[in-house]
């Protein structure tokens, strides 16, 4: 699965958000394989970050990464510089964006 997530930077920590990404720890990337997280990429736009997690399982491997400790010391990390996730609902699965159009689905169909 696919799954498009909107957040939104601290004003003035654009730069130390992409110098803390230039690599994410070893032992962050071992639990995303673990939990079936295969890609993640972050497009940034001023202050409004873009991810594109691709996974087995989206809301599993959060509820999982909420007690691995791999992922508990990069949150506390990270989130000095992010001050909200944009949601349209409650829990993980309203962080989702909804796809509005895919090309790929277009010529499928």
């Amino acid at each position: 699965m696919r799954v498009a997530l909107h957040s939104v930077l601290r004003e003035g920590h654009e730069l130390a958000y992409d110098e803390a990404h230039a690599a994410i720890p070893d032992d962050l990337v071992a639990s995303f394989g673990r939990l079936g997280i295969r890609d993640w990429a972050i497009w940034r736009s001023g202050r409004h970050l873009f991810h594109l997690v691709e996974c087995d399982d989206f809301a599993a491997a959060m509820a999982a990464l909420e007690d691995d400790p791999a992922n508990r010391r990069w949150q506390e990390s990270i989130n000095r510089h992010v001050g909200h996730f944009e949601r349209l609902g409650s829990g993980v699965d309203g962080q989702e964006l909804p796809l509005v159009w895919e090309l790929s689905q277009q010529r499928d169909s």
